[in-house]
């Protein structure tokens, strides 16, 4: 069985012949742009991000299994591999950990100010700052309760923060003290000081944060979006943030990647930009080997 790996994962010699071991045949292909090792009308099953980007699906003839190395969907035709039955993972739960992290250190760097003090310090100046904030006490929003989300909603907890997840259901769910449908965010997101954006990118999330969102959120909010930009409108937020200097956003992803340097987000004092940076650990590259070396297990064992 033919197994096309590619340069989204950075394969150890040790995790190479563990994936030999299960008994594939595997080709390798550093840049998912290149012309591929072998027909695509021969591989049988593929870890990769964005592949289908710029390789038909269509002449996969034979595909029957895709492993992502990303956490969403929103890179693969869905609707295809479905209707074609092809079995299709995704990377649930590798950078839940990294990602939650991300979103604690930013709003400790803002509500401590971490900033002005190393600046004081690369100054050699002994200057107090009297505008400190806790995160105990206050009431945090995370818009999709999944994987990510909860790993969030915990560590908010464990500050003593009080937690609302937003989702397609209401259903009890680990981390978060009440849960709401995610079309009431617009009329709710004025009780909450932190928001944080986890939820996945689609149709009917894509703009979820507006520019009457944006408007609505309390006064001194904090905004973090660590899932995808297409879920909020670039052109309000960067006018919202111009006019309301209360609030802070810290902003990972973008509707397109790199952000262009004429873009005003990176002139605002009242926004921290990362480079798609939020998901990055030591850790990630164990999880998403035995989530990857799981589900090929359990895939060609089914076709022995």
């Amino acid at each position: 069985m033919n197994l096309l790996l590619t340069g989204c994962f950075k394969y150890s010699k040790e995790q190479m012949v563990a994936l030999r071991s299960l008994g594939y045949s595997i080709y390798f292909m550093q840049q998912e742009k290149e012309e591929l090792p072998l027909p695509a009308s021969k591989i049988d099953a593929t870890v990769c991000n964005s592949l289908f980007l710029t390789h038909n699906i269509y002449k996969f003839t034979n595909l029957k299994f895709i492993q992502l190395t990303s956490a969403g969907f929103d890179r693969v035709p869905v609707d295809i591999i479905k209707v074609r039955g092809v079995e299709l993972y995704n990377a649930r739960g590798v950078y839940a950990t990294p990602m939650a992290e991300w979103v604690m250190f930013r709003v400790l760097e803002y509500y401590k100010q971490g900033w002005f003090f190393k600046q004081e310090q690369e100054t050699g100046r002994w200057t107090k700052h009297r505008g400190l904030r806790e995160v105990a006490g206050n009431k945090v929003a995370v818009v999709g309760a999944g994987n990510v989300g909860q790993e969030v909603a915990k560590r908010f907890q464990t500050f003593g923060a009080e937690t609302t997840g937003f989702d397609i259901h209401e259903n009890e769910t680990p981390y978060f003290n009440h849960m709401a449908m995610i079309e009431t965010l617009k009329e709710r997101v004025d009780e909450f000081d932190v928001v944080v954006v986890t939820a996945p990118l689609l149709p009917s999330t894509k703009g979820l944060i507006s520019r009457e969102v944006l408007n609505a959120m309390k006064q001194n909010a904090v905004l973090i979006n660590i899932a995808r930009g297409g879920l909020i409108d670039e052109q309000a937020i960067c006018d919202v943030l111009t006019e309301r200097n209360d609030l802070f956003a810290a902003l990972d992803v973008f509707e397109q990647e790199p952000l262009a340097e004429v873009s005003t987000l990176w002139k605002l004092e009242n926004v921290a930009i990362s480079p798609h940076n939020s998901f990055v650990s030591d850790g990630n590259n164990v999880r998403m080997f035995n989530v990857m070396y799981n589900n090929l297990k359990s895939f060609i064992e089914k076709r022995l």
